[in-house]
Protein backbone atom coordinates (compact mmCIF):
# COMPACT_ATOMS: atom_id res chain seq x y z
CA UNK A 1 0.00 0.00 0.00
CA UNK A 2 1.14 3.76 -0.89
CA UNK A 3 2.69 5.13 2.39
CA UNK A 4 0.97 7.74 3.95
CA UNK A 5 3.24 10.94 2.61
CA UNK A 6 2.02 9.71 -0.66
CA UNK A 7 -1.19 9.06 0.34
CA UNK A 8 -2.09 12.93 1.68
CA UNK A 9 -0.21 14.23 -1.68
CA UNK A 10 -2.60 12.42 -3.48
CA UNK A 11 -5.19 13.38 -1.59
CA UNK A 12 -4.48 17.71 -1.91
CA UNK A 13 -4.19 16.65 -5.71
CA UNK A 14 -7.16 15.70 -6.07
CA UNK A 15 -8.92 18.39 -3.94
CA UNK A 16 -6.53 21.32 -5.03
CA UNK A 17 -6.15 19.98 -8.76
CA UNK A 18 -7.79 17.27 -10.44
CA UNK A 19 -5.29 14.48 -9.30
CA UNK A 20 -1.90 13.24 -10.25
CA UNK A 21 -0.05 10.26 -11.75
CA UNK A 22 2.32 8.19 -9.55
CA UNK A 23 4.95 9.54 -11.04
CA UNK A 24 3.85 13.14 -10.02
CA UNK A 25 2.86 12.41 -6.62
CA UNK A 26 6.13 10.65 -6.15
CA UNK A 27 7.86 13.81 -7.08
CA UNK A 28 5.58 16.43 -5.40
CA UNK A 29 6.15 14.43 -2.49
CA UNK A 30 10.22 14.27 -2.40
CA UNK A 31 9.47 18.69 -2.76
CA UNK A 32 7.00 18.32 0.70
CA UNK A 33 3.78 18.86 1.34
CA UNK A 34 4.28 22.66 2.34
CA UNK A 35 6.16 23.34 -0.67
CA UNK A 36 3.76 21.83 -2.93
CA UNK A 37 0.82 23.74 -0.89
CA UNK A 38 2.78 26.57 -2.07
CA UNK A 39 3.83 26.10 -5.13
CA UNK A 40 -0.72 25.56 -5.65
CA UNK A 41 -1.27 28.77 -4.34
CA UNK A 42 1.03 30.63 -6.71
CA UNK A 43 0.51 29.42 -9.79
CA UNK A 44 2.43 32.04 -11.62
CA UNK A 45 5.53 30.02 -10.52
CA UNK A 46 4.64 27.70 -12.75
CA UNK A 47 4.41 27.97 -16.89
CA UNK A 48 0.89 29.24 -18.21
CA UNK A 49 -1.11 27.51 -21.07
CA UNK A 50 0.40 28.38 -24.55
CA UNK A 51 -2.86 29.36 -25.85
CA UNK A 52 -1.31 30.36 -29.34
CA UNK A 53 0.26 26.80 -30.29
CA UNK A 54 -3.58 25.74 -28.71
CA UNK A 55 -5.65 27.74 -31.36
CA UNK A 56 -3.33 26.04 -34.36
CA UNK A 57 -5.06 22.57 -33.43
CA UNK A 58 -8.25 23.79 -32.51
CA UNK A 59 -9.10 27.22 -34.74
CA UNK A 60 -12.72 26.99 -33.70
CA UNK A 61 -11.33 28.05 -29.93
CA UNK A 62 -9.98 31.46 -31.88
CA UNK A 63 -13.43 32.67 -31.52
CA UNK A 64 -14.99 31.52 -28.87
CA UNK A 65 -18.64 31.96 -30.60
CA UNK A 66 -20.17 28.90 -29.20
CA UNK A 67 -20.53 26.66 -26.21
CA UNK A 68 -18.99 23.10 -27.43
CA UNK A 69 -15.41 25.05 -28.64
CA UNK A 70 -15.38 26.47 -25.23
CA UNK A 71 -16.39 23.62 -23.04
CA UNK A 72 -13.26 21.49 -25.29
CA UNK A 73 -10.75 24.81 -24.46
CA UNK A 74 -11.60 24.37 -20.80
CA UNK A 75 -11.21 20.62 -20.59
CA UNK A 76 -8.14 20.52 -22.28
CA UNK A 77 -6.62 23.08 -19.71
CA UNK A 78 -8.38 21.13 -16.91
CA UNK A 79 -6.38 17.90 -17.74
CA UNK A 80 -2.88 19.86 -19.13
CA UNK A 81 -2.64 22.68 -16.75
CA UNK A 82 0.36 23.12 -14.88
CA UNK A 83 -1.50 25.38 -12.50
CA UNK A 84 -4.13 22.79 -11.34
CA UNK A 85 -5.66 24.82 -8.56
CA UNK A 86 -5.93 28.28 -10.93
CA UNK A 87 -7.94 25.74 -12.70
CA UNK A 88 -9.61 24.34 -9.64
CA UNK A 89 -9.98 28.09 -8.27
CA UNK A 90 -11.89 28.79 -11.62
CA UNK A 91 -14.13 26.31 -11.60
CA UNK A 92 -14.95 27.04 -8.32
CA UNK A 93 -16.41 30.39 -8.49
CA UNK A 94 -18.04 29.41 -11.58
CA UNK A 95 -20.12 27.17 -9.58
CA UNK A 96 -21.00 30.16 -7.11
CA UNK A 97 -20.15 33.27 -8.97
CA UNK A 98 -23.13 32.08 -11.92
CA UNK A 99 -23.79 32.75 -15.38
CA UNK A 100 -25.04 30.40 -18.32
CA UNK A 101 -24.59 29.96 -21.48
CA UNK A 102 -28.82 29.90 -22.68
CA UNK A 103 -28.50 33.61 -21.35
CA UNK A 104 -25.03 35.05 -22.92
CA UNK A 105 -24.97 37.93 -25.24
CA UNK A 106 -21.58 36.48 -26.74
CA UNK A 107 -19.82 33.18 -25.58
CA UNK A 108 -16.52 34.79 -25.36
CA UNK A 109 -17.99 37.25 -22.23
CA UNK A 110 -17.83 34.00 -20.36
CA UNK A 111 -13.86 33.00 -21.30
CA UNK A 112 -13.27 36.77 -20.05
CA UNK A 113 -15.28 36.45 -16.89
CA UNK A 114 -13.42 32.87 -16.53
CA UNK A 115 -10.37 34.45 -17.18
CA UNK A 116 -11.12 36.81 -14.30
CA UNK A 117 -11.68 33.91 -11.86
CA UNK A 118 -8.01 32.88 -12.42
CA UNK A 119 -6.41 35.98 -11.76
CA UNK A 120 -8.44 37.16 -9.05
CA UNK A 121 -9.88 34.02 -7.59
CA UNK A 122 -6.93 33.58 -4.84
CA UNK A 123 -7.06 37.10 -3.79
CA UNK A 124 -9.59 39.85 -1.90
CA UNK A 125 -12.83 38.63 -2.37
CA UNK A 126 -14.08 42.17 -2.07
CA UNK A 127 -11.57 43.00 -5.21
CA UNK A 128 -13.60 39.62 -6.55
CA UNK A 129 -16.75 41.15 -6.08
CA UNK A 130 -16.08 44.31 -7.38
CA UNK A 131 -15.29 42.93 -10.71
CA UNK A 132 -18.14 40.86 -11.18
CA UNK A 133 -20.25 43.80 -10.71
CA UNK A 134 -19.00 45.20 -13.82
CA UNK A 135 -18.15 41.85 -15.66
CA UNK A 136 -20.28 42.25 -18.81
CA UNK A 137 -21.41 38.70 -19.31
CA UNK A 138 -23.16 39.04 -15.86
CA UNK A 139 -24.73 42.50 -16.08
CA UNK A 140 -26.57 41.11 -19.30
CA UNK A 141 -27.22 38.10 -17.68
CA UNK A 142 -28.71 39.03 -14.28
CA UNK A 143 -29.96 42.17 -16.56
CA UNK A 144 -28.41 45.01 -14.87
CA UNK A 145 -28.02 46.73 -18.00
CA UNK A 146 -32.30 46.03 -18.22
CA UNK A 147 -31.99 48.76 -14.57
CA UNK A 148 -32.44 52.28 -14.13
CA UNK A 149 -32.95 54.74 -11.88
CA UNK A 150 -36.84 55.06 -12.78
CA UNK A 151 -37.20 51.31 -13.48
CA UNK A 152 -34.64 49.51 -11.14
CA UNK A 153 -34.96 45.52 -12.20
CA UNK A 154 -33.96 43.67 -8.71
CA UNK A 155 -32.10 40.52 -10.43
CA UNK A 156 -28.89 41.62 -9.58
CA UNK A 157 -29.23 42.89 -6.44
CA UNK A 158 -30.89 39.94 -5.19
CA UNK A 159 -28.20 37.45 -6.38
CA UNK A 160 -25.71 39.28 -5.24
CA UNK A 161 -26.48 38.86 -1.48
CA UNK A 162 -28.73 35.24 -2.06
CA UNK A 163 -26.09 33.13 -4.06
CA UNK A 164 -22.74 35.18 -4.39
CA UNK A 165 -21.98 36.82 -0.89
CA UNK A 166 -24.32 36.55 2.38
CA UNK A 167 -26.60 33.66 1.53
CA UNK A 168 -29.87 34.23 3.19
CA UNK A 169 -29.18 33.09 6.50
CA UNK A 170 -27.42 31.66 9.31
CA UNK A 171 -27.85 30.20 12.75
CA UNK A 172 -31.39 30.28 11.86
CA UNK A 173 -31.82 34.05 11.25
CA UNK A 174 -32.17 36.17 8.06
CA UNK A 175 -28.78 37.65 7.12
CA UNK A 176 -30.73 40.43 4.68
CA UNK A 177 -34.15 41.85 3.95
CA UNK A 178 -36.20 42.76 0.94
CA UNK A 179 -35.62 46.21 1.56
CA UNK A 180 -31.47 45.98 1.43
CA UNK A 181 -32.34 43.68 -2.27
CA UNK A 182 -33.71 46.91 -3.42
CA UNK A 183 -31.24 49.27 -1.89
CA UNK A 184 -28.74 47.26 -3.28
CA UNK A 185 -30.45 47.41 -6.81
CA UNK A 186 -30.99 50.95 -6.45
CA UNK A 187 -27.40 51.66 -5.83
CA UNK A 188 -26.01 49.77 -8.77
CA UNK A 189 -28.17 51.57 -11.28
CA UNK A 190 -26.09 53.06 -14.22
CA UNK A 191 -23.82 50.23 -14.37
CA UNK A 192 -24.20 48.96 -17.82
CA UNK A 193 -22.02 47.90 -20.88
CA UNK A 194 -21.90 49.08 -24.14
CA UNK A 195 -23.22 47.24 -27.25
CA UNK A 196 -20.85 44.72 -28.70
CA UNK A 197 -19.78 45.45 -31.68
CA UNK A 198 -21.19 43.47 -35.12
CA UNK A 199 -19.24 40.34 -36.33
CA UNK A 200 -18.23 41.21 -39.57
CA UNK A 201 -15.63 41.96 -41.32
CA UNK A 202 -13.51 41.40 -38.71
CA UNK A 203 -15.11 39.21 -36.29
CA UNK A 204 -17.10 40.24 -33.14
CA UNK A 205 -15.82 42.27 -30.51
CA UNK A 206 -17.19 41.67 -27.00
CA UNK A 207 -19.13 44.47 -25.12
CA UNK A 208 -17.57 46.47 -22.33
CA UNK A 209 -18.86 47.68 -18.84
CA UNK A 210 -19.71 51.28 -18.82
CA UNK A 211 -20.78 53.37 -16.23
CA UNK A 212 -23.75 55.55 -17.04
CA UNK A 213 -24.02 58.68 -14.05
CA UNK A 214 -27.15 60.02 -16.03
CA UNK A 215 -28.89 56.21 -15.16
CA UNK A 216 -27.77 55.96 -11.72
CA UNK A 217 -30.31 56.43 -8.49
CA UNK A 218 -28.46 59.69 -6.85
CA UNK A 219 -30.89 59.59 -3.33
CA UNK A 220 -30.11 58.23 -0.17
CA UNK A 221 -30.61 54.74 0.63
CA UNK A 222 -30.13 52.69 3.32
CA UNK A 223 -28.39 49.07 3.38
CA UNK A 224 -27.55 46.11 5.87
CA UNK A 225 -28.09 49.40 8.44
CA UNK A 226 -25.52 51.95 6.67
CA UNK A 227 -27.06 55.13 5.02
CA UNK A 228 -25.50 57.61 2.98
CA UNK A 229 -25.64 57.67 -1.07
CA UNK A 230 -24.06 54.14 -1.52
CA UNK A 231 -22.56 53.57 -5.29
CA UNK A 232 -22.60 49.69 -5.85
CA UNK A 233 -19.06 49.61 -4.98
CA UNK A 234 -19.78 51.13 -1.16
CA UNK A 235 -22.41 47.81 -1.22
CA UNK A 236 -20.15 45.42 -2.23
CA UNK A 237 -17.62 46.60 0.53
CA UNK A 238 -20.22 46.90 2.96
CA UNK A 239 -21.28 43.14 1.80
CA UNK A 240 -17.49 41.92 2.55
CA UNK A 241 -17.30 43.13 6.17
CA UNK A 242 -20.54 41.39 6.85
CA UNK A 243 -20.46 37.80 9.26
CA UNK A 244 -22.83 36.06 6.85
CA UNK A 245 -20.57 36.69 4.14
CA UNK A 246 -17.03 34.90 5.77
CA UNK A 247 -19.86 32.23 7.18
CA UNK A 248 -20.86 32.00 3.28
CA UNK A 249 -17.45 32.00 1.34
CA UNK A 250 -16.25 29.13 4.57
CA UNK A 251 -19.12 26.90 3.95
CA UNK A 252 -18.39 26.76 0.23
CA UNK A 253 -14.96 26.56 0.51
CA UNK A 254 -15.34 23.39 2.45
CA UNK A 255 -17.94 22.03 0.81
CA UNK A 256 -15.72 22.14 -2.42
CA UNK A 257 -11.80 21.65 -1.32
CA UNK A 258 -12.83 19.42 2.34
CA UNK A 259 -15.91 17.22 2.38
CA UNK A 260 -19.61 17.66 1.14
CA UNK A 261 -21.77 19.74 3.06
CA UNK A 262 -25.94 20.33 3.03
CA UNK A 263 -26.74 22.30 0.06
CA UNK A 264 -26.57 25.56 -0.33
CA UNK A 265 -30.64 26.16 0.84
CA UNK A 266 -30.49 24.58 3.75
CA UNK A 267 -27.35 26.68 5.35
CA UNK A 268 -29.91 28.85 7.15
CA UNK A 269 -31.34 26.35 9.27
CA UNK A 270 -28.58 23.88 9.31
CA UNK A 271 -25.24 23.76 10.90
CA UNK A 272 -22.07 23.46 9.34
CA UNK A 273 -20.62 19.52 9.46
CA UNK A 274 -17.61 20.93 11.01
CA UNK A 275 -18.41 24.25 13.04
CA UNK A 276 -14.73 24.63 14.54
CA UNK A 277 -13.34 24.42 10.91
CA UNK A 278 -15.99 26.91 9.41
CA UNK A 279 -14.94 29.11 12.61
CA UNK A 280 -11.02 28.85 11.76
CA UNK A 281 -11.99 29.68 8.28
CA UNK A 282 -14.32 32.65 9.14
CA UNK A 283 -11.10 33.73 11.01
CA UNK A 284 -9.10 34.08 8.56
CA UNK A 285 -11.03 35.42 6.47
CA UNK A 286 -11.19 38.78 8.30
CA UNK A 287 -7.34 38.32 9.49
CA UNK A 288 -6.16 38.39 6.16
CA UNK A 289 -8.60 41.38 4.64
CA UNK A 290 -10.84 38.69 2.88
CA UNK A 291 -8.13 37.10 1.69
CA UNK A 292 -9.08 33.56 -0.17
CA UNK A 293 -5.59 32.25 -1.08
CA UNK A 294 -5.05 32.64 3.06
CA UNK A 295 -8.27 30.75 3.47
CA UNK A 296 -7.15 28.43 1.32
CA UNK A 297 -3.34 27.64 2.93
CA UNK A 298 -4.91 27.15 6.11
CA UNK A 299 -7.49 24.82 4.69
CA UNK A 300 -4.47 22.63 3.07
CA UNK A 301 -2.39 22.72 5.98
CA UNK A 302 -5.05 21.59 8.06
CA UNK A 303 -5.77 18.56 9.84
CA UNK A 304 -9.21 18.71 9.66
CA UNK A 305 -8.29 19.30 5.42
CA UNK A 306 -6.02 16.39 6.07
CA UNK A 307 -8.33 14.06 8.08
CA UNK A 308 -10.96 14.27 5.34
CA UNK A 309 -10.12 11.99 2.83
CA UNK A 310 -12.93 10.29 0.53
CA UNK A 311 -15.06 12.51 2.06
CA UNK A 312 -16.79 14.19 -1.07
CA UNK A 313 -17.98 12.90 -4.31
CA UNK A 314 -16.48 13.53 -7.05
CA UNK A 315 -18.14 16.44 -9.49
CA UNK A 316 -18.27 15.34 -13.66
CA UNK A 317 -15.40 17.58 -14.35
CA UNK A 318 -13.25 16.44 -11.62
CA UNK A 319 -14.18 12.66 -13.11
CA UNK A 320 -13.01 13.41 -16.47
CA UNK A 321 -10.07 15.44 -15.82
CA UNK A 322 -8.87 13.29 -13.03
CA UNK A 323 -9.09 10.29 -15.40
CA UNK A 324 -7.15 11.95 -18.17
CA UNK A 325 -4.18 13.03 -16.21
CA UNK A 326 -4.10 9.56 -14.99
CA UNK A 327 -4.19 7.47 -18.18
CA UNK A 328 -2.39 10.64 -20.21
CA UNK A 329 -4.01 11.27 -22.46
CA UNK A 330 -5.18 14.48 -25.03
CA UNK A 331 -2.10 16.11 -23.69
CA UNK A 332 -2.52 17.66 -27.51
CA UNK A 333 -5.66 18.73 -29.00
CA UNK A 334 -6.80 16.29 -31.11
CA UNK A 335 -10.31 14.81 -32.90
CA UNK A 336 -11.47 12.91 -30.36
CA UNK A 337 -11.86 15.86 -27.91
CA UNK A 338 -14.86 16.93 -28.70
CA UNK A 339 -16.58 13.57 -27.65
CA UNK A 340 -14.42 13.63 -24.48
CA UNK A 341 -15.64 17.06 -23.31
CA UNK A 342 -19.37 15.74 -23.55
CA UNK A 343 -19.05 13.09 -20.95
CA UNK A 344 -19.00 16.15 -18.26
CA UNK A 345 -22.36 17.02 -19.53
CA UNK A 346 -23.63 13.75 -19.76
CA UNK A 347 -22.73 12.81 -15.70
CA UNK A 348 -24.77 15.87 -15.25
CA UNK A 349 -22.27 19.37 -15.10
CA UNK A 350 -22.57 21.49 -18.90
CA UNK A 351 -20.14 23.38 -18.34
CA UNK A 352 -20.44 27.10 -18.53
CA UNK A 353 -24.26 26.01 -18.70
CA UNK A 354 -25.36 25.40 -15.12
CA UNK A 355 -28.69 24.75 -14.99
CA UNK A 356 -30.07 27.99 -12.92
CA UNK A 357 -28.00 31.21 -11.52
CA UNK A 358 -27.32 28.27 -8.24
CA UNK A 359 -25.03 26.26 -9.90
CA UNK A 360 -25.18 22.86 -9.48
CA UNK A 361 -25.97 20.91 -6.31
CA UNK A 362 -23.39 18.57 -5.32
CA UNK A 363 -22.38 15.59 -3.26
CA UNK A 364 -24.55 13.04 -3.63
CA UNK A 365 -26.37 14.58 -6.12
CA UNK A 366 -24.16 14.44 -9.02
CA UNK A 367 -25.43 10.62 -8.86
CA UNK A 368 -28.17 9.10 -10.16
CA UNK A 369 -29.03 5.70 -12.27
CA UNK A 370 -28.16 7.54 -15.51
CA UNK A 371 -25.27 9.73 -14.92
CA UNK A 372 -23.21 6.63 -12.83
CA UNK A 373 -23.49 4.34 -15.59
CA UNK A 374 -22.03 7.66 -17.42
CA UNK A 375 -18.86 7.58 -14.71
CA UNK A 376 -18.58 3.90 -14.80
CA UNK A 377 -18.67 3.15 -18.72
CA UNK A 378 -15.72 6.45 -19.21
CA UNK A 379 -13.33 5.38 -16.77
CA UNK A 380 -13.44 1.55 -17.41
CA UNK A 381 -12.92 2.73 -21.12
CA UNK A 382 -10.21 4.68 -20.00
CA UNK A 383 -8.05 2.87 -17.60
CA UNK A 384 -8.73 -0.73 -19.35
CA UNK A 385 -6.87 0.73 -22.61
CA UNK A 386 -3.48 -0.66 -21.84
CA UNK A 387 -1.94 1.43 -24.85
CA UNK A 388 -2.60 4.80 -22.91
CA UNK A 389 0.55 6.18 -21.49
CA UNK A 390 -0.58 6.34 -18.63
CA UNK A 391 -1.91 2.82 -18.07
CA UNK A 392 1.39 1.69 -19.50
CA UNK A 393 3.50 3.00 -16.81
CA UNK A 394 1.37 1.33 -14.27
CA UNK A 395 1.45 -1.54 -16.16
CA UNK A 396 5.88 -1.26 -15.61
CA UNK A 397 5.65 -0.57 -12.25
CA UNK A 398 3.76 -3.68 -11.57
CA UNK A 399 5.47 -5.94 -13.62
CA UNK A 400 8.76 -4.48 -11.71
CA UNK A 401 8.17 -5.59 -8.72
CA UNK A 402 8.71 -9.55 -9.77
CA UNK A 403 8.01 -12.31 -11.96
CA UNK A 404 4.64 -12.71 -9.76
CA UNK A 405 1.71 -11.05 -7.73
CA UNK A 406 0.03 -11.71 -5.03
CA UNK A 407 -3.61 -11.12 -5.90
CA UNK A 408 -3.56 -8.66 -2.82
CA UNK A 409 -0.09 -7.07 -4.24
CA UNK A 410 -2.33 -6.86 -7.79
CA UNK A 411 -5.09 -4.99 -6.10
CA UNK A 412 -2.85 -2.56 -3.52
CA UNK A 413 -0.42 -1.77 -6.82
CA UNK A 414 -3.77 -0.72 -8.71
CA UNK A 415 -5.39 1.35 -5.73
CA UNK A 416 -1.49 3.03 -5.13
CA UNK A 417 -1.22 3.86 -9.03
CA UNK A 418 -4.79 5.34 -8.89
CA UNK A 419 -3.94 7.40 -6.00
CA UNK A 420 -3.40 5.90 -3.27
CA UNK A 421 -7.64 4.58 -3.22
CA UNK A 422 -8.95 2.97 -0.25
CA UNK A 423 -11.38 0.02 -0.24
CA UNK A 424 -13.81 -1.59 2.36
CA UNK A 425 -13.08 -4.69 3.44
CA UNK A 426 -15.86 -6.17 1.13
CA UNK A 427 -14.90 -5.00 -1.59
CA UNK A 428 -11.62 -6.32 -1.37
CA UNK A 429 -12.77 -9.62 -0.83
CA UNK A 430 -14.68 -9.39 -4.40
CA UNK A 431 -11.44 -8.37 -5.89
CA UNK A 432 -9.25 -11.27 -4.33
CA UNK A 433 -11.96 -13.32 -5.88
CA UNK A 434 -11.46 -11.59 -9.31
CA UNK A 435 -7.90 -11.90 -9.27
CA UNK A 436 -7.82 -15.57 -8.35
CA UNK A 437 -10.42 -16.40 -10.90
CA UNK A 438 -7.40 -16.58 -13.47
CA UNK A 439 -4.70 -18.66 -11.86
CA UNK A 440 -1.36 -17.39 -11.22
CA UNK A 441 0.03 -13.40 -12.10
CA UNK A 442 2.67 -13.81 -13.90
CA UNK A 443 3.93 -9.98 -15.03
CA UNK A 444 5.59 -11.59 -17.76
CA UNK A 445 2.81 -13.04 -19.72
CA UNK A 446 1.10 -11.50 -22.52
CA UNK A 447 -2.07 -11.90 -20.27
CA UNK A 448 -0.13 -9.10 -17.73
CA UNK A 449 -1.47 -6.46 -19.42
CA UNK A 450 -4.92 -7.85 -19.87
CA UNK A 451 -5.17 -8.69 -16.29
CA UNK A 452 -3.76 -5.41 -14.98
CA UNK A 453 -6.42 -3.35 -17.42
CA UNK A 454 -9.09 -5.69 -15.66
CA UNK A 455 -8.16 -4.94 -12.16
CA UNK A 456 -7.86 -0.94 -12.73
CA UNK A 457 -11.58 -1.06 -14.79
CA UNK A 458 -12.95 -3.30 -11.46
CA UNK A 459 -11.83 -0.75 -9.22
CA UNK A 460 -13.22 2.53 -10.71
CA UNK A 461 -16.45 0.74 -10.94
CA UNK A 462 -16.71 0.56 -6.98
CA UNK A 463 -18.57 3.07 -4.67
CA UNK A 464 -15.08 4.07 -2.95
CA UNK A 465 -14.01 5.71 -6.33
CA UNK A 466 -17.00 7.62 -6.70
CA UNK A 467 -14.93 9.70 -3.87
CA UNK A 468 -12.09 12.06 -3.78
Amino acid sequence: MANKDISLMAHLMRRAGFGAPFEELQARTAKGYEATVEELLNPDSQPDMERDIMMRYQTQWVSQAGLEGQQEEWAFRMINTKRPLEEKIALFWHGILCTGHAKCEYPRQQQIEFNMFRSDGMGSFANLLQGLAKDPAMVFFLDNCMSHKDAINENWGRELLELFSLGVGMDGKENYSEDDVKEAARAFTGWTVTNSVPRYPYGKYEAKFIYDPNDHDNDEKTFLGETGNLNGEEIVDIIAKQPGTARFISRHLYNFFVADEPQVPAWQDTPPRDPEAIKMLEEEYFRSNFNIGSMLRLLFNSDFFKNAQFEKVKSPAETVAGTMRLVGDFTLPKPGLNALTLNIRYMGQDLMNPPTVEGWHTGKEWIDSGSLVERINFTADQVGNTNLPGVRAIINRLSAEGPTLSPEALIDGCLDNLGAYEISDETRVQLVELAQSEGEIRTSTPEFDQRVGQMLQSIVATTEYLFA
